[in-house]
């Protein structure tokens, strides 16, 4: 591989490097990387692009040695990620209860009924921007309108790439996206207008409203049902009626108390895999729509 003469040079070639690694961590490679180089051309503005470039080959490294380093440090990324899950044994049995251990359920159960105020926010944010984009358009102060407002759904998508990563286990990146900045001010914007990545990001955050309300009624619904097969024959041996209709009590047959404890408690069960399970699928839903790139 060449010697890069440029900083959009060493970026090419970085991002060659790291080609097949995880998009999150080749998002963060890439803005680290023009940030050092550039904060690196700024403290010495007598040297050329290719003068920098080889000055700092030995401490910041070759675009082929900064990608081995990230791909290293990938790995105890993701092992980090991965929730530390309980021993079980082999059997089925072994595997279904053994979720009541694994962190990740909780967490993933948490974000379906956040989802629902984040998913609130996104959707508004999303429409009054494009509504307001849309009627600004012809005036003056409509293309710097329409240019705040894309950047600021790029700033909420590293908000919710965090709260993906954290409460789902899948990894999403930190940095925000890199531009080559030595391209004209106009062909930047129409990069980020024609950048599959923004519009994957509106789509998603109008998306998360559905998803929202789906997740929240679910959770919600599935953990109520479970919490009142648990504790309603708990409360009619106490004497207190679990159906109340016309201000008529009406009392569960005795045989079906301890049948009404095992739902419950098996209910509680399956709601911890489907939140694990919805994690996952909403996490790599997220990943696909507010980071993969054609370019990756």
């Amino acid at each position: 591989m060449t010697t890069p003469q440029t900083i959009a040079d060493y970026l090419q070639q970085l991002r060659a490097a790291l080609k097949g690694a995880d998009p999150a961590m080749i998002q963060d490679a890439l803005f680290d990387a023009e940030e050092h180089l550039r904060s690196e051309l700024a403290e010495h503005p007598e040297e050329s692009e290719a003068a920098m470039l080889a000055r700092v080959a030995g401490s910041y490294g070759a675009p082929e040695e900064v990608a081995e380093i990230y791909r290293d440090t990938e790995v105890k990324v993701q092992r980090a990620l991965r929730a530390p899950r309980p021993r079980a044994g082999r059997g089925p049995l072994a595997r279904f209860f053994g979720v009541i251990g694994d962190a990740r359920s909780y967490t993933a159960l948490f974000y379906m009924l956040l989802a629902l105020a984040t998913g609130i926010f996104y959707f508004t944010w999303v429409v009054a921007g494009l509504s307001l984009s849309a009627g600004l358009a012809v005036l003056i102060i409509g293309i710097p309108f329409i240019i705040l407002f894309f950047a600021s759904t790029r700033l909420l998508a590293l908000v919710e790439g965090r709260l993906v990563e954290v409460m789902l286990g899948v990894r999403m990146p930190r940095r925000p996206a890199s531009a080559v900045r030595e391209l004209p001010l106009l062909r930047r914007i129409g990069a980020m207008f024609t950048d599959p990545r923004t519009w994957g990001t509106l789509f998603y955050m109008l998306l998360m409203l559905p998803l929202g309300i789906i997740y929240f009624t679910v959770v919600v619904t599935g953990m109520t049902l479970s919490l009142v097969l648990v504790v309603a024959p708990v409360a009619q041996l106490f004497g207190f009626a679990p159906t109340t209709v016309n201000d008529v009590a009406y009392f569960w047959p005795l045989w079906t108390l301890p049948f009404s404890m095992l739902g419950g408690v098996l209910l509680f069960f399956v709601m911890l895999h489907l939140a694990r399970g919805v994690g996952w699928m909403h996490g790599h839903v997220a990943k696909h729509l507010l980071v993969t790139t054609a370019g990756y």
